[in-house]
């Protein structure tokens, strides 16, 4: 099914942690076929607001029963600091679903779920899939501290192990997600390691998931302006299965992509292998020096 552009109204709103749950009834939005790695834009000022672009957020939980559709999101900014300030009973602009999900076969599959802070909040619902589908599951959350994880004990009751790591050790261990991310794969067996977190944690993941012979399927945090394709604003260096590299965009190719296709060294830069790179490249005025 298309997105759904709908005016939802908050039911509730509350801290979890480091963090805000929010829980919108949009029952159009939540009846559109939302899989896991689905994300909503929404729009924080209304109409008169100084506000003009929408905020993206992962998909926590989608509920056609109840018609709710649940995020979880971090004040950063002027836009997250105001929908923290809203309450139950207001109503905000909401996309959804949009992007591309996390991929999966029809039947079984032995996966890892690696998540950096909040980016965990799209894969429990994919647990609950690969699950349903007579699959296995494992986790890798961590965070900078304990405040910043989010869903462990969630993740316990569908993992069947569960490795938390902090960087100052206040929460399981200290250090990082690739630092148990081997063992996990060899523990269940996985041939898919599903991931959402920084840029920096998704290329060690996808590293570390080739060398242990798995897939690396790659929920990037980039920051969206548009959420439906028109502004360009969040593309990434993405080589095709011909070996051309091509801007891709984050908000309809992806934001979820194979982990080995992104160049992730070049993200935010013009490669100059990019395919139409010379001609994006800014022109030198004639008769200017180019030293």
């Amino acid at each position: 099914m298309p997105p759904v552009q709908t005016v939802a109204t908050i039911r509730r709103i509350e801290p979890v942690g480091a963090y805000h749950r929010l829980i919108l009834h949009a029952p159009a939005a939540a009846a559109a076929d939302v899989r896991p790695g689905h994300f909503g834009a929404l729009a924080i000022g209304g109409r008169d607001g100084a506000m003009l672009l929408r905020r993206a957020f992962s998909v926590h939980r989608a509920d056609p029963a109840t018609g709710t559709v649940e995020f979880v999101f971090a004040e950063r900014g002027k836009g997250t600091r105001a929908l923290a300030r809203h309450r139950p009973g207001d109503t905000v602009d909401l996309i959804a679903p949009l992007g591309t999900p996390f991929p999966l076969p029809e039947g079984p599959v032995s996966a890892v779920l690696v998540a950096g802070g909040y980016g965990s909040a799209p894969l429990f619902s994919l647990a609950e899939t690969i699950l349903g589908r007579g699959g296995r599951v494992s986790f890798v959350l961590g965070a900078a501290t304990a405040d910043r994880l989010f869903g462990v004990e969630r993740a316990r009751t569908l993992g069947e192990h569960v490795f938390v790591v902090t960087d100052d050790g206040s929460a399981g261990r200290r250090g990082r997600v690739t630092d148990p991310l081997a063992r996990a794969i060899a523990g269940i067996g996985a041939t898919e390691v599903h991931s959402c977190g920084p840029m920096g944690m998704l290329r060690a993941v996808t590293e570390v998931a080739v060398a242990a012979g798995a897939r690396s399927h790659t929920a990037v945090e980039e920051a969206m302006a548009c959420g439906i394709g028109i502004c360009m604003s969040c593309v990434l260096p993405v080589t095709g299965a011909d070996g051309v590299t091509r801007f891709l965009r984050s908000c309809t190719d992806g934001p979820v992509f194979d982990g080995t296709t992104v160049r992730w060294d070049r993200a935010g830069t013009l490669p100059p292998d990019l395919e139409g790179a010379a001609a994006m490249a800014p022109r030198q005025p004639r008769g200017v020096s180019a030293r």
